[in-house]
């Protein structure tokens, strides 16, 4: 089994860390979208957003984590033959790091605009260290909700774009994100 990444491939260490982040993006943007929906008589009106905010917090961990591991290990060789999709997949996914950092900020902003912590399922807090700006939480919350949107259509792409490296040009882009592949 092979953990780190080699120029042919990704290792299990990246592998986990980008499907625990997809995974846990999914549940957090369905989570958000739901919970918007609920009204104050709702049992879950208070009790999402709590969940909500504490997995935020720790998808930033991991997100911290994910680029420590990506700036700080080999890649391997994009499998693109043309020069305007090598560009195309670039872009994608500088913004599949951006957008997480730009929602965890904003998300951060917008739970602690009234000046409580985040408090993350009892274990810790995130203190409210910015506060009290005018508009804050209206600001902040309309980022958040316009940042989401703009990442399920930029992982939207990342999804069709593996599975026509997948299905129609039939290389092991996708099969390298699934399983450390024997490459010898």
């Amino acid at each position: 089994m092979r953990w780190r990444n080699s120029r042919s491939g990704y290792g299990l260490i990246h592998i986990l860390l980008h499907w625990l982040m997809a995974a846990m993006l999914v549940g957090l943007i369905s989570l958000g979208l739901w919970m918007t929906e609920l009204d104050y008589y709702h049992p879950w009106y208070h009790q999402a957003p709590d969940i909500h905010r504490a997995i935020g917090v720790l998808l930033a961990i991991l997100l911290v984590l994910r680029i420590v591991w990506r700036l700080s290990h080999t890649m391997p060789i994009p499998l693109i033959q043309h020069d305007w999709e090598r560009r195309a997949a670039v872009a994608a996914h500088l913004l599949l790091y951006l957008l997480p950092v730009a929602l965890v900020i904003s998300g951060y902003l917008l739970s602690t605009a009234d000046g409580r912590a985040v408090d993350v399922f009892g274990w810790f807090e995130i203190p409210a260290w910015i506060h009290g700006l005018d508009g804050q939480e209206d600001i902040a919350g309309d980022v958040h909700f316009v940042l989401a949107m703009i990442l399920i259509a930029v992982a939207a792409l990342h999804l069709l774009a593996a599975l026509r490296h997948h299905f129609v040009l039939g290389d092991n882009t996708l099969r390298r994100m699934l399983k450390p592949l024997d490459t010898r």
